[in-house]
C-alpha cells in the first residue's frame, strides 16, 4: 500500500476519545477552507463505529448540511447520536465541530443485508479509463500556473487516481455541456474490511461536481473571484463495490439558479454495475472584481 493511501485510509478512522465521540485530524488540499469530502467521510467512520456487533451490517445512505467552514490547521470533533437501532436499519445523527461550533449537521443510515428487487440505469457509453491522463498529470503539466502557496500540493503524489475524459482546462476554461466522466480508484490495493472502501467512496464523491455546473458559464474554481464551497450532500450506497478497482463517476448538472449548483452522479463498477448515488448543491457565487 502506497504512503499516500495508507495516509488517508488513518484520516478517516479517527480516534476514540470516549462514548461514541471521536477526533479526528485536518487535511490541507490546498484550498480555502478544509475539504468537505474528508468531513464526510470522517463523520460516516464515526457512525459506523457506534454501530451494533451482532451482525453484518451495510451503509444505505447519508445527508449532510455544510453549516460553517472549517480549518485545515485544527482536529474535529465527531459525535455520534444513536437514533434508533432496528431489526433491519440503523440510523445515527452526527454533529461534527471544531474549535467549539459546528461546521457539519449528518445523518445517516446503515441495512443489513437482504434480498429483493432489482433494476438500474444503464451505464453510459464512454471510453474506459486506459489510456486518459490523470488529474494528477495534468495537473504537474502545468505546475507553473498555479500559486506557489499551493503548487506542491497539487502537484504531490495522491491516494486516488482519477481521470477524466475531456477534462476542462482550469486556467482557461470554454463554455460546455454541464456533464463530466471520472474514472477513479484507490492508487493501490486495499484491503477486504468495507469500513475503509465505505468512508473513503464518500470522501472522493464530493470531488468534481460544483466545476461541472460551473462549465456552461465558462468559469473554473481556479479563478480568484470565484467563491465556491459544498452547501448540502447526499449519497446513497447500492451495492458492495471495492475503491482500488476503477469506478465511473457520471456527474451532470442539471440546473444552476441564486448563486448555487445542483449537480448529480451515478458511480458504476467496471462489470456497468450502479453501486452509489450522489446529489449535492454548491454555492458558486461569482464576486465583482476590485478595481
Amino acid at each position: 500500500m502506497s504512503d499516500v493511501l495508507e495516509e488517508l485510509l488513518q484520516l478517516l478512522r479517527l480516534e476514540a476519545i470516549g462514548v461514541n465521540r471521536f477526533r479526528g485530524q485536518s487535511q490541507d488540499l490546498g484550498f480555502r477552507h478544509l475539504f468537505g469530502g474528508q468531513v464526510l467521510g470522517q463523520s460516516l467512520s464515526a457512525a459506523m463505529q457506534s454501530l451494533p456487533s451482532d451482525g453484518e451490517w451495510w451503509a444505505h445512505s447519508l445527508h449532510a448540511y455544510f453549516v460553517r467552514p472549517g480549518t485545515v490547521t485544527d482536529p474535529i470533533e465527531y459525535e455520534v447520536n444513536v437514533i434508533r437501532d432496528g431489526r433491519t436499519f440503523a440510523t445515527r445523527q452526527v454533529t461534527v465541530s471544531q474549535n467549539g461550533k459546528a461546521i457539519l449537521t449528518f445523518m445517516c443510515s446503515f441495512q443489513r443485508p437482504e434480498d429483493g428487487f432489482t433494476h438500474q440505469a444503464p451505464m453510459p457509453e464512454v471510453k474506459g479509463p486506459d489510456g486518459v491522463p490523470s488529474q494528477l498529470e495534468l495537473a504537474r503539466m502545468f505546475r507553473d500556473y498555479f500559486p506557489e502557496r499551493v503548487r506542491d500540493i497539487y502537484t504531490a503524489d495522491k491516494p486516488i487516481e482519477m481521470r477524466v475524459l475531456d477534462p476542462v482546462n482550469i486556467f482557461n476554461p470554454q463554455k460546455k455541456d454541464p456533464i463530466k466522466y471520472v474514472w477513479m480508484k484507490a492508487d493501490a490495493p486495499m484491503g477486504d474490511d468495507w469500513r475503509d472502501h465505505v468512508p473513503m467512496l464518500a470522501y472522493a464523491s464530493d470531488f468534481n461536481l460544483i466545476p461541472t455546473a460551473l462549465h456552461p458559464h465558462g468559469v473554473s474554481v481556479a479563478q480568484k473571484d470565484m467563491q465556491v464551497a459544498s452547501l448540502d450532500h447526499s449519497v446513497w450506497f447500492h451495492r458492495p463495490f471495492r475503491m482500488d478497482e476503477w469506478l465511473l463517476y457520471a456527474i451532470d448538472s442539471p440546473v444552476a439558479y441564486g448563486a448555487r449548483g445542483f449537480c448529480r452522479g451515478q458511480i458504476f463498477n467496471q462489470a456497468g454495475e450502479l453501486v452509489a448515488s450522489v446529489a449535492q448543491e454548491g454555492l458558486m457565487r461569482q464576486q465583482e472584481r476590485s478595481a
